[in-house]
C-alpha cells in the first residue's frame, strides 16, 4: 500500500487516477524527479566546457559538434517513445529504466579512448536523458492540476536552469582539478544517479493506471529516420561533403520522404506517437514551435559560449564556467517568479513573450563581444539570456498541457519536449558547421593577407594549444574565432524572434483548476 492507501502494483480506475495530492505529497514525488533531472541535465551541459580539452586529447575537431549532437539527437527522437512506453508499462518503471540507461552510458563515455566510442556512448546517454526529460513533466501532469502546475513548474524550470547553466562551471572545476580531468564530467553522474534511483524508488508511489496503449513502431522509425537524416546533413555538410553535393540532396530528400511517411503512419496508427489531432490544436502547435526555437538558441549557446570564453577571452575552463553564474541566478529567478505569478493570477502568456524578446536581445548583445570585452559586460548579457529562458521554457509546456485532453497529456508533453530537443539538435549542428566553416575561411583570408606560410596544420585542439602558437598565428586564430562567434550569436537572434511571434498568436486559455478533460 502507498501512504495514500493505493497499491502501486494494482491497476486503478480513472477516478483513482484523478485523486488530489497534497502539497507535501507532490514535493516528495518531485524530489526524486528533480534529482534525476539534475543528474541528466548536468551531464549534458557539463560537457560544453570540457569539449576543447576532450578534442585536444582524443582528436577530431571536425567531430566536436557530434559529441553534443549525438546526445541531443537520440534524446530528441526517444522523447515521444518514452511517453508511449510509460502509458504501456507504467511511469515509474520507465523512469527508472531511463535513469539506469543514462548512468551506464555515462560510465562508458568516461572510459572512451577515441571520439567514435565517446560519440556512441553519448548517443545512448541521450536516450536515457530523453526518458527523464519527458517523464518528469508527464508525472507532474498526472498529480497536479494545471492552475497549480505553474507553481511546481517553477521548480522544474529552476532545476533545468541550474543544471543547464551551472554545468559549464562544474565542468571547468573538474577539468582543472588535479587528479580528475574531463572523464569525471561523465563519472560524476553515477553517484547522483544511484541516489536519485533510491529516492524515486521510495517516494514515487504512483498507482499503476491500466491504459490501452500500443507502441507505434512504424511511426517511431519514420520520425527518428527523418530527424537523423536532417542531422547528418547539418553536421557533415561543408567538411565531409560539399553543401552542393549528391550526399546533401540525398539526405535531405530522405528526410522529407520519411517525414511524409511519418505523417501517413501517424494518421493510420491506432495509438500514434504524435496523434494528428494534436496538430489541429492551435495552442499545442504554437507552443511546440516556440519551444523548437527556444531549443535552437539555448543548446547552441550552451555548447559554443564556452568556446568563446576559453579561446577568444583566454579563460580557463573553471573561469569560463564561473562566467555563467549570472545566467544561473537569472534563470532560476525567472522560473520561480513566473511560476508563482502564473499560479496566483492564472495568466501566463506575458511571460514567454517577454522571455523570448529578452533571449533575442541577449544574443544580439553577445554578437557585439570581442576579445577586449570586459567581464562585467559579459555577465550582464548572459544574465539577460538567463532571465529570458527562465520566463519562457516552463510556461510554454504548461500552455500545451492545459490545452489538450487528459488522454493526450503524456504525448503532448513529450511532443513539446521533442520539438525543443529537435531545435537543440538542429541548433548545435547548424551553429557547429557554421562556426567551423567561418573560422576556416577567416583564417585562410588573414594568413594570406599577412603573407604567412605555415609548415604544418594549426593545432586548434585546446585553448592551451592555441596559446602555445606563435604570436602572429595566435592572433589570427583568436581573431578568426571572435569573428565567427559574433556571426553565430547574431544568427541565434532570428529563432528567438520567431518564437516570440509564435507566442504572440497563442490564445491565452484559462488554466484549469481541476484535472478534468479540456474542452478546447
Amino acid at each position: 500500500m502507498t501512504e495514500t492507501g493505493i497499491r502501486p502494483d494494482v491497476p486503478t480506475t480513472a477516478a483513482a487516477e484523478r485523486r488530489v495530492y497534497t502539497h507535501r505529497e507532490v514535493l516528495e514525488i518531485l524530489s526524486g524527479l528533480l534529482l534525476a533531472m539534475l543528474t541528466s541535465m548536468l551531464s549534458t551541459s557539463v560537457v560544453g566546457t570540457a569539449l576543447p580539452t576532450i578534442v585536444g586529447e582524443l582528436g577530431g575537431q571536425d567531430q566536436l559538434s557530434w559529441v553534443a549532437s549525438a546526445n541531443l539527437l537520440t534524446m530528441t527522437v526517444s522523447v515521444p517513445l518514452w511517453g508511449k512506453l510509460s502509458d504501456l508499462f507504467g511511469r515509474k518503471r520507465m523512469f527508472q529504466l531511463a535513469l539506469v540507461t543514462f548512468a551506464g552510458a555515462s560510465v562508458a563515455a568516461g572510459m572512451a579512448q577515441d571520439m567514435a566510442t565517446l560519440i556512441a556512448a553519448r548517443a545512448v546517454q541521450g536516450m536515457g536523458a530523453g526518458g527523464m526529460m519527458a517523464l518528469v513533466q508527464v508525472i507532474l501532469g498526472d498529480v497536479v492540476e494545471p492552475r497549480q502546475r505553474g507553481r511546481y513548474n517553477g521548480y522544474v524550470g529552476a532545476t533545468f536552469g541550474i543544471s543547464t547553466v551551472a554545468g559549464p562551471l562544474l565542468g571547468g572545476l573538474l577539468v582543472d582539478a588535479e587528479g580528475l580531468g574531463w572523464r569525471w564530467c561523465f563519472y560524476l553522474a553515477v553517484p547522483f544517479a544511484i541516489v536519485a534511483l533510491l529516492v524515486v524508488q521510495r517516494k514515487l508511489l504512483l498507482p499503476r493506471v491500466k491504459r490501452d496503449a500500443r507502441i507505434d513502431w512504424w511511426g517511431a522509425f519514420t520520425i527518428t529516420g527523418s530527424a537523423a537524416s536532417l542531422m547528418l546533413v547539418l553536421s557533415l555538410g561543408g567538411h565531409e561533403f560539399a553543401w552542393n553535393s549528391p550526399q546533401t540532396f540525398g539526405l535531405l530528400g530522405l528526410s522529407l520522404v520519411l517525414l511524409a511517411l511519418a505523417v501517413l503512419a501517424e494518421r493510420r496508427a491506432a495509438d500514434p506517437i504524435l496523434p494528428p489531432r494534436l496538430f489541429r490544436d492551435r495552442t499545442f502547435v504554437l507552443s511546440g514551435a516556440a519551444s523548437h526555437f527556444v531549443g535552437i538558441t539555448l543548446f547552441g549557446m550552451m555548447i559554443y559560449l564556452p568556446q568563446y570564453l576559453q579561446i577568444v577571452k583566454g579563460m580557463s575552463p573553471m573561469n569560463s564556467g564561473l562566467m555563467t553564474l549570472p545566467m544561473v541566478l537569472a534563470h532560476v529567478t525567472g522560473s520561480l517568479v513566473s511560476g508563482r505569478l502564473v499560479t496566483r493570477f492564472g495568466r501566463w502568456k506575458i511571460y514567454p513573450t517577454i522571455g523570448l524578446l529578452l533571449v533575442a536581445t541577449g544574443m544580439a548583445l553577445l554578437s557585439r563581444l570581442d576579445a577586449g570585452s570586459p567581464h562585467v559586460l559579459i555577465g550582464v548579457e548572459v544574465a539577460v539570456l538567463g532571465t529570458g529562458f527562465g520566463l519562457s521554457m516552463p510556461t510554454l509546456l504548461l500552455a500545451a498541457q492545459n490545452a489538450v485532453e487528459r488522454r493526450d497529456m503524456a504525448v503532448a508533453t513529450a511532443g513539446v519536449a521533442f520539438f525543443r530537443s529537435l531545435g537543440g539538435a538542429v541548433g548545435v549542428a547548424a551553429f557547429g558547421a557554421l562556426l567551423t566553416n567561418l573560422v576556416h575561411d577567416e583564417m585562410t583570408r588573414l594568413l594570406a593577407a599577412a603573407k604567412l606560410t605555415l609548415t604544418g596544420p594549426v593545432n586548434l585542439g585546446t585553448p592551451e594549444a592555441i596559446r602555445d602558437l606563435a604570436p602572429a598565428v595566435r592572433h589570427i586564430v583568436v581573431h578568426s574565432f571572435a569573428e565567427a562567434m559574433s556571426v553565430v550569436f547574431l544568427l541565434a537572434v532570428p529563432p528567438a524572434l520567431l518564437g516570440a511571434i509564435a507566442v504572440f498568436f497563442l490564445r491565452e486559455l484559462p488554466l484549469r483548476t481541476s484535472k478534468s478533460t479540456s474542452t478546447s
